[in-house]
């Protein structure tokens, strides 16, 4: 069997060297010559797949080690009887340790309290929906809207419309829908921005169409009091550098780059491919999972809850050092943004996840419990 892997997916060797020969590409670089000795796919967002990239090869199983689908022609998939899987699920946590940072950083730079801002989270899929959970199990106000899920079932859900008009702080993490019946391009356009609370925040980590770039970019040198974090951009790895300059916290889509979330992107990927043949898994992610450097914190009983919040979010992920590198790499002509773009992605340092931190708090708190329990980190 002959696999072709992006050279971004960690642990191809691992899970899939069992099954044949490995080769490996630049996401971007994967083109139908190379598929033309090809029987499985392995890719990240970065590669379309469709029927010109895959027509007339061998290709029989595709797999993306993401979330997300937009990048993958589904009725082609079906068309041509091409197996596929996705990794849902696989980022969610890194999502919302990157959220918890921004609005940590947000706050301190805008002089506000995260307890007296209400949120509202557009899109509750695996990743809004554990955001959600987050938020609400530190006690804050969030509002949730998410069509199809209502459509499908009962909840407390309500209209983007509320969601605007009624929420200051707007994190973004709907899937890129071009149509259908919620399609979500430019969803935040020039007439729904232009409706933001003052003082709002807006954070966009989803996909960069979710949001019109240019209406935003246009919006924010007229309401300097709107506060933006775009970690996601219309045509990727290209960057309105303007936008980028206005925004409180700019980074090349690594939200959701956590260690662990891209191991187990390609457990889940592996997985289905075993299913997909027929076979029986023998690879396990717990015996490839390394050990985080950070594997505990401890607090006294008298520690304040904001400061215990923040201490352990920013000992696990800060953002403000991938957008000091990002605004590093936006420097040059286009041709060397896009590929400094794409170099932050490959070269990214580690970074492990809040609920793989055991937190102690020496004596009996029930505030400090509750907040560490909200965030999802080990107690005790």
């Amino acid at each position: 069997m002959r696999i072709l892997a992006d050279e971004n997916i960690p642990l191809v060797d691992a899970f899939f060297a069992g099954f044949g020969s490995i080769r490996r590409m630049a996401g971007r670089s994967i083109n139908r010559a190379a598929l033309e000795q090809t029987d499985v796919l392995l890719v990240r967002s970065v590669t379309r797949v469709d029927r010109e990239l895959l027509a007339g090869t061998p290709v029989r199983f595709v797999g993306t080690c993401t979330i997300g689908t937009d990048h993958l022609d589904l009725d082609y998939f079906l068309e041509a009887g091409i197996t596929w899987a996705s990794a849902p699920g696989c980022n969610a946590r890194g999502v919302v340790d990157y959220v918890l940072g921004s609005l940590l950083t947000l706050a301190e730079r805008q002089g506000e309290e995260l307890t007296t801002r209400r949120y509202g989270v557009v899109g509750a899929g695996e990743v809004g929906g554990r955001l959600v959970e987050v938020l609400r199990g530190l006690g804050w106000d969030v509002r949730v809207c998410d069509p199809p899920r209502q459509a499908r079932e009962t909840g407390d859900f309500v209209t983007l419309e509320e969601i605007i008009a009624e929420c200051d702080v707007i994190s973004l993490h709907a899937p890129l829908e071009l149509q259908g019946a919620h399609p979500t391009f430019h969803l935040f356009d020039a007439s729904r921005l232009a409706q933001l609370r003052p003082g709002s925040w807006l954070i966009n980590a989803s996909r960069g169409a979710v949001v019109d770039n240019a209406a935003l970019r246009e919006l924010l040198l007229r309401r300097p009091d709107l506060q933006a974090v775009l970690d996601v951009w219309e045509g990727e790895p290209q960057v309105d550098v303007a936008l980028a300059e206005l925004c409180q916290l700019a980074t090349p889509h690594i939200a959701g780059y956590s260690l662990d979330g891209k191991l187990r992107g390609t457990a889940q990927i592996y997985q289905a491919f075993c299913v997909a043949q027929g076979l029986a898994p023998t690879v396990t992610l717990d015996e490839l999972m390394p050990a985080p450097a950070l594997q505990a914190l401890s607090f006294d009983g008298s520690a304040d809850p904001c400061d215990l919040l923040a201490t352990l979010c920013r000992a696990v992920y800060d953002p403000r050092s991938d957008d000091a590198a990002f605004r590093r790499s936006l420097r040059g002509d286009e041709a060397q943004r896009r590929a400094a773009f794409d170099q932050l992605r490959k070269a990214y340092p580690p970074r492990r996840e809040i609920d793989g931190v055991r937190v102690h708090i020496q004596g009996d708190n029930d505030e400090l419990t509750r907040v560490v329990r909200g965030l999802g980190a080990l107690l005790g």
